[in-house]
């Protein structure tokens, strides 16, 4: 099948890409074919963010979306920011000492998924075609390694790889331009980085991983539009990151913990940092006789400018976060997103307009991005994360106040962080050993009963998609020296070091129980497994996430 623009990924910023293509092609009465395509079930059903978002990009591209039904229904009231200082203990950071970065008035508490849903409605109705279900499995290039376009899995492929009865072959979607909006640690956009070399004048990208859910709860503890955030406890010894909880509508609340993959204590599981989290009294007052329905993680990227790699290449562009986007100064990335798809948008509508058959590198690109207010917000926030990094919370928070505040992200210094998140990590035998409270089933939970709120489901006679490059390594290496972190930085029970009849020690993968956050594919010190897509409509299928 060809068009003129495949989009890969029905988030925020593929999305936004589609949209303000067909806008242009309808206010300059041109034909424009537009196809984006998406792994998950359904648009929204494998989007996870908090989220909070500043509507600053879709008021440029649907001025009035207010009128036009987009689910921004419950704007933000209130922040409060409190420093955890034990498992009982809190204080509450005064308005006056928070980075003014990190307040929200004007923005509002949002299903990123139900935005996403929305915004691929308005797409459709614009021309663009949308197909979900099909997972963009391969890079598709010419003999002078152009992209033209990407290759869908397989259907109906069997775990031995022999062909079932259901086989359906994959199709090539051919286009003059792909756009690569697949979201953080994008499988191809990790291709094509390493193709052709993008990262070349970027530092090493950094991430964390979030873990969230969604609660019911008590009518008379609600309070919509409050935004609640907290740094501290439970995370200790290097590992850094923070918590959100935030108020939306229908009474309930959504929150979670987000863990900076750059930890270095191999006995940390994010998951049950989070459960124990939900035990402090700023989090339970709010839980207490309410009741869990939906749960879900997802990595992201948190580099910012100083590890955002060059977007083009020949033949297509990496837009959101699948480039890393996100304003890590605002814990925010939506509105980013966005606009990297609409300055792609108007690039492409630009040269395809004039003729242009594709294949070439779009430095046009390059120039409106860097002109955009979107660049000015990453510029402006590159210091963030590597403060935090250098100097912790304490030192660190405070050189971001004076950063933000006192000279508005225009400090004549660049700080960066060098180093790579996956080699932090340190010998088991030199770190302490966690000892995570059993779940009570009330505000705390296991994995697997987790994973079943998040409607995670494969294929399950398929190829395994969790592709390991030397299988020995987790058993003769990580297990050896890292007590294998798989078996604790996987929110979803994915990994397991299972001891077999004779005694053996054997390394088992439960892909069935993949979230898709790509947490492995970063964090595994050996980096010796590689995420790829699985059969398409596969992993989580989120409501209202």
């Amino acid at each position: 099948m060809e068009f003129d623009v495949v989009i890969v990924g029905a988030g925020p910023a593929g999305l936004a890409t589609a949209c303000r293509l067909m806008q242009l092609a309808q206010q300059n009465s041109q034909e424009l074919s537009v196809c984006v395509v998406e792994k998950g079930s359904e648009v929204g059903a494998h989007i996870l963010s908090g989220a909070v978002i500043e509507s600053r990009a879709l008021d440029e591209l649907f001025p009035d979306w207010q009128n036009m039904g987009a689910p921004l229904n419950t704007p933000v009231k209130d922040d409060e920011i409190y420093f955890l200082r034990d498992a009982q203990k809190a204080i509450k950071v005064p308005h006056s000492f928070v980075p003014k970065t990190m307040m929200n008035h004007g923005n509002y508490i949002v299903s990123l998924g139900n935005v996403c849903r929305w915004l691929a409605e308005q797409a459709e109705g614009l021309g663009a075609e949308i197909f979900p279900g099909f997972s963009a499995h391969e890079l598709l290039l010419d003999e002078a390694g152009v992209v033209r376009g990407v290759i869908t899995g397989d259907m109906g492929v069997a775990a031995d790889g022999s062909q079932k009865d259901s086989y359906m072959p994959g199709m090539e979607l051919r286009a003059k331009y792909t756009i690569f909006a697949e979201g953080c640690r994008g499988h191809l956009g990790k291709q094509l980085i390493k193709r052709f070399n993008l990262a070349q004048q970027a530092t090493p990208q950094h991430y964390a991983i979030g873990i969230k859910e969604l609660w019911d709860v008590d009518p008379a503890k609600h309070q919509p539009g409050l935004v609640v955030h907290t740094a501290g406890w439970p995370l200790a010894e290097g590992c850094s990151g923070g918590s959100f909880l935030y108020h939306t509508d229908n009474n309930q609340v959504v929150l979670g913990l987000i863990v900076d993959l750059n930890y270095s204590n191999p006995h940390v599981s994010p998951f049950d940092e989070f459960q124990r989290y939900k035990h402090h009294p700023v989090v339970s007052q709010y839980l207490q006789g309410g009741k869990r329905v939906s749960y879900g993680a997802r990595a992201i990227t948190k580099g910012g400018l100083n590890s955002l790699p060059k977007m083009t290449f020949p033949g297509g562009l990496l837009v959101g976060c699948d480039a890393g986007t996100l304003n890590f100064a605002k814990i925010k990335g939506t509105h980013t997103a966005m606009k990297s798809g609409m300055v792609a948008a108007e690039t492409l509508f630009q040269v395809l307009s004039a003729g242009d058959e594709g294949g070439r590198e779009l430095n046009e690109f390059t120039t409106a991005f860097e002109s955009s207010w979107a660049y000015d917000e990453l510029y402006r926030a590159r210091n963030f994360g590597p403060a935090l990094h250098k100097f912790g919370p304490y030192l660190g928070g405070a050189f971001n106040f004076i950063d933000q505040n006192i000279f508005n992200g225009k400090l004549p210094i660049t700080l960066k962080d060098e180093h790579e998140d996956y080699a932090q990590l340190k010998p088991a035998s030199e770190c302490r050993k966690i000892d995570y409270p059993k779940p009570d089933g009330v505000l705390s939970f296991d994995k697997l009963s987790s994973v079943f709120l998040s409607n995670t489901n494969h294929e399950e006679d398929q190829p395994c998609h969790l592709k390991l490059a030397d299988a020995s390594i987790p058993i003769a290496h990580n297990l050896a020296k890292y007590d294998e972190p798989a078996q604790r930085y996987c929110p979803a029970g994915v990994y397991e070091v299972v001891t077999q009849d004779d005694g053996q020690q054997r390394f088992q993968i439960n892909a069935q129980n993949c979230v898709h956050c790509k947490t492995c594919d970063i964090k595994d010190p050996a980096q010796n497994i590689t995420w790829t897509t699985p059969e398409g409509s596969g992993g989580p299928n989120y409501p209202n996430m």
